[in-house]
């Protein structure tokens, strides 16, 4: 039989476009925000040593109990406030699915992370967005008033934001968090660059979830996420979470990176030093305006044709973000920050496509 496809898709899954990205063969990828360094030798070894121990041929643990053991080490937070993630979009997934209703809102400021509002589409909601300002900041009370024109049921605030680099005004994300009557996302996906965080706000919140990832430090081809969150909302999350979401593999590995962070912390203070040698190199070669960066990326316009500049790097073997999709974000590329010899190769082939 063959029956027409079309006409049983949903009507908001048919006006979406898929999340894409380009991609290199071969060549310097500096593109996705991934950590440009191999998990340490120290953390492989141990790693190793523990794959005999795994029963494969059964189930991992449904609970994540000693991942969430060495998480709760690391922030100090309750286990029964933690839930794992398959990365952390999933969780932004199922955040969606618990409180919202179809046409219910979300508002979030823009630009930011675009899963927020392609998920919620995806899943029949109507996402708002606020403009960010010249600085790439948020007011409360425009994001409070959107909230309540729209009547959301979350906010989302990337912290720091992707792709603007910045972390928003802590006054101002304050502000949402006391006034705002429904849950109030912290994506903290970069928090390890930015070293500032939210959860310890928690306790007199309970309308605040913290996400964090280990795909920006290391573990990307693993997908592990995690959220904090107050335990009424944890449970309502394991309602609709699958029971096996996180593998023996993913849990064990991420367990050992938590607990023996130590190696992990030296390349995130490699990558520092070189975000801030980026940027100031960048900067020197003129017609391009450096936006400042909390995170291990770095957003900066062209001041000309930032898809010529795009495309000469992807014909140099360097590939990044274009972002010239977004109005707010015309000339604008984004470069991950990589090793100093990445790094170097890229900068090569920015002087040489602007010259």
């Amino acid at each position: 039989m063959n029956i027409d496809l079309d006409a049983l898709v949903q009507q908001n899954i048919k006006n979406l476009k898929a999340y894409k990205v380009e991609d290199l063969q071969e060549g310097i990828k500096l593109h996705a925000n991934e950590n440009p360094y191999a998990p340490p030798e120290e953390l492989i070894e141990a790693f190793q040593a523990r794959l005999g121990q795994f029963a494969l041929n059964r189930y991992p643990d449904p609970e994540c109990r000693r991942l969430k053991q060495a998480i709760a080490q690391r922030t100090g937070r309750p286990e029964d406030h933690l839930v794992i993630g398959n990365g952390s979009d999933e969780l932004i997934q199922l955040l969606l699915q618990i409180f919202c209703g179809p046409g219910d809102a979300i508002v979030f400021p823009d630009p930011t992370f675009a899963m927020y509002s392609l998920i919620a589409r995806g899943m029949g909601l109507t996402p708002v967005p606020v403009p960010l300002d010249e600085h790439w900041d948020f007011k409360a009370r425009d994001l409070l008033a959107a909230a309540e024109t729209h009547r959301a049921r979350l906010v989302f605030l990337s912290y720091p934001n992707n792709p603007t680099g910045n972390c928003f005004s802590r006054a101002e994300i304050q502000t949402v968090v006391e006034q705002f009557s429904g849950i109030v996302v912290l994506d903290e996906a970069y928090h390890d660059f930015a070293r500032q965080s939210f959860i310890s706000e928690m306790d007199a919140h309970n309308n605040l979830v913290v996400l964090r990832s280990l795909s920006k430090i290391g573990l990307a081809g693993l997908r592990v996420g995690y959220a904090v969150a107050d335990p009424k909302v944890v449970a309502e999350i394991n309602k609709v979470r699958l029971p096996y979401n996180s593998n023996t593999v993913s849990q064990a590995f991420a367990e050992q990176l938590l607990r023996e962070f130590s190696p992990v912390e030296r390349q995130i203070d490699v990558i520092l030093k070189e975000r801030e040698r980026l940027a100031g190199e960048l900067k020197d070669l003129g017609r391009l305006t450096v936006f400042p960066s909390d995170s291990n990326f770095i957003l900066f316009r062209v001041d000309g044709d930032g898809r010529s500049l795009f495309e000469a790097l992807m014909a140099g073997g360097v590939l990044v973000r274009d972002l010239s999709a977004h109005p707010r974000l015309n000339h604008c590329l984004r470069v991950t920050v990589g090793t100093r010899e990445e790094n170097d190769q890229f900068l090569a082939q920015v002087r040489k496509a602007l010259a």
